[in-house]
């Protein structure tokens, strides 16, 4: 029997039993029964959508005008937070104490298996340690994301004392950026980057002849043989190594031919092949998980051992640089404070520490060499340049932004939001097409799908700027609209990428709801990318995960580089 129908019956006894036992009022049997049917073909997808058009309240509001752009945004670190929106986990400071900050990826100051070096640091800071002058030595280590610690250090908005990113890809950057970067130590604790493959696929490349390698999935992936996902190098440490390793195979480890246009023009045709690029590893996790379109996908060592549902079915192929979380010394660094780092280092070396690493999953025993040197930190930045150019495979985006301008989004929140927007745009290139959906009780389609034109910019900045807002809130509504409008785009262009952002802070009271809609969502096959602040993150997840898309939390404070880094991934 397949699984799919065992899974079938066994929800239909769940079923019966709760209603036998007077407890179905307490769930929402029709999104549970829903999720046990066939899924819709395209075109049934795209009749049903026109039958749900029928029960929605919208209209054409055109913004006929065009407004100077204002808007200086250049980058993603012009749209960085402030640093306290990335807490202290681990908070040194005290009277009299030479404290040292560090910031740490967020595979080792989170919590659990994650925390190895919060751990640490904590156990530093309790063991009294003293430089030669007295006075106590502690550390202070904040939570963040290699590549967000890399765009404050290289912006110069926020210079810590020391930096842990998870490989030295991130340092050999700051340093292409002209910030001195002193080692403390080349390696804290080990760790590999590598491809998450089903073992069906694994299987069948293995019945082919010779090595699992990762130059045979790329090759794979080229003859469209294998689908793959891999995280934005922008952000994640082993999607930037992924994206170095595709150039260095192409350019068959010569790093002077990386960024060669024979180099360039090889890794596009590699994109043609690649689905997605996902915001995080938990969301290509969960499409392998959900039994989605994703063969494979990139993971570190240490989160695959230590995640359950990875358990089985699946097969680790290393790739890349290794991942050695490396400490180093940011900028003109006080002698009293690498002083403290250096006595930091030594007590991670412990052997209380290796064997707390190897528990998490770290310093893994695998047999990987290096399939490249870490190259220049110059080369590097341009391949994220190369990468942001070629990542589409030459096809066009379309894209509709559905946002919320509910009461409940007046004040400072309806204003983050319009400068989220407006700063976003810089993002978004010339050649993809956009459209804009307001919602509130009803539904206004107020800029129409165009190509981003200079002239069609300006009338997104108009658009956006005359948002107000006020009323319930009918987000499944505007996410029909925007819908309506992709299918009719597809029907005249059917070699585009398609795809919807949503953008809310509320739960859904009006209109439709997630059972009437989520089957049609998955029949178009559109992603639905949602960024809620202060919202239902767990319908919104829900949402985002029918497609192959990422659901993000964002507060006002960091809204704009939220939908920054978004657009910046995915425009």
């Amino acid at each position: 029997m397949k699984k799919s129908s065992v899974v079938r019956g066994i929800f239909i006894v769940a079923v019966v039993i709760a209603v036998s036992a007077g407890v179905a009022s307490s769930f929402n049997w029709r999104d549970l029964l829903s999720g046990l049917q066939k899924p819709l073909e395209y075109d049934d997808a795209v009749a049903k959508l026109g039958g749900l058009m029928d029960d929605v309240q919208w209209r054409e509001d055109f913004v006929e005008r065009a407004e100077t752009i204002t808007s200086q945004t250049t980058s993603l670190e012009d749209t960085l937070p402030e640093i306290r929106t990335f807490p202290l986990v681990v908070n040194g400071r005290g009277a009299g104490a030479v404290t040292a900050e560090i910031f740490v990826s967020t595979e080792k100051s989170g919590s659990g298996s994650d925390g190895w070096m919060k751990e640490a640091a904590e156990a530093f800071n309790k063991a009294g340690k003293r430089l030669p002058d007295g006075r106590e030595a502690r550390v202070s280590i904040r939570k963040i994301a290699s590549g967000t610690g890399y765009q404050f250090i290289a912006s110069g908005k926020y210079l810590p004392d020391g930096y842990s990113p998870s490989n030295h890809l991130w340092i050999r950057m700051a340093e292409g950026r002209g910030v001195p970067m002193v080692a403390v130590r080349e390696k804290t604790v080990g760790n590999i980057a590598g491809i998450v493959m089903k073992e069906s696929v694994a299987d069948r490349f293995k019945e082919q002849g010779g090595a699992l390698s990762v130059a045979r999935l790329i090759d794979g992936v080229v003859q469209g043989q294998v689908v793959t996902g891999y995280t934005n190098p922008f952000a994640s440490s082993t999607g930037l190594n992924f994206l170095v390793t595709v150039l260095a195979t192409f350019a068959e480890g010569d790093q002077s031919h990386m960024l060669s246009p024979a180099v360039a023009s090889a890794f596009e045709s590699f994109q043609e092949g690649i689905p997605f690029i996902a915001l995080t590893t938990l969301q290509m996790r969960e499409s392998v998980r959900q039994d989605g379109s994703l063969d494979a996908f990139v993971m570190e060592y240490q989160t695959y051992i230590k995640t359950e549902e990875l358990g089985s079915g699946y097969e680790f192929v290393p790739f890349g640089v290794p991942h050695d979380n490396p400490l180093y010394a940011v900028g003109n660094v006080p002698e009293d404070k690498m002083k403290v780092m250096e006595l930091f280092a030594d007590f991670m070396e412990r052997d209380q520490f290796k064997n707390l690493a190897r528990s998490y999953g770290f310093n893994p025993r695998l047999d990987h060499r290096p399939a490249y040197e870490v190259p220049d930190g110059r080369i590097l930045i341009e391949a994220q340049r190369l990468w942001k150019e070629k990542k589409d495979a030459g096809r066009p985006i379309v894209a509709v932004f559905v946002s919320d301008v509910s009461g409940s989004m007046d004040g400072s929140r309806i204003q983050q939001l319009k400068k989220a927007l407006l700063e976003g745009s810089a993002f978004i290139a010339p050649e993809n097409s956009i459209g804009l959906v307001e919602f509130d009780d009803n539904v206004r389609v107020i800029l129409p799908i165009k190509p981003f034109s200079l002239l069609h910019k300006s009338a997104f900045h108009a658009a956006v700027r005359q948002m107000r807002a006020g009323g319930g809130t009918a987000m499944y509504d505007g996410i029909a609209v925007a819908m309506s409008m992709i299918a009719a785009e597809r029907a005249r262009n059917d070699d585009a990428k398609f795809m919807i952002f949503v953008l809310t802070d509320g739960e859904t009271n009006e209109g439709l709801s997630f059972s009437k809609v989520n089957r049609v969502i998955e029949g178009l096959g559109v992603p639905i990318y949602t960024i809620g602040f202060e919202a239902d993150l767990d319908e919104l997840g829900r949402l985002s995960a029918l497609v192959e898309a990422a659901s993000l939390k964002a507060g006002e404070e960091n809204l704009r580089y939220k939908i920054g880094s978004l657009l910046n991934s995915q425009m």
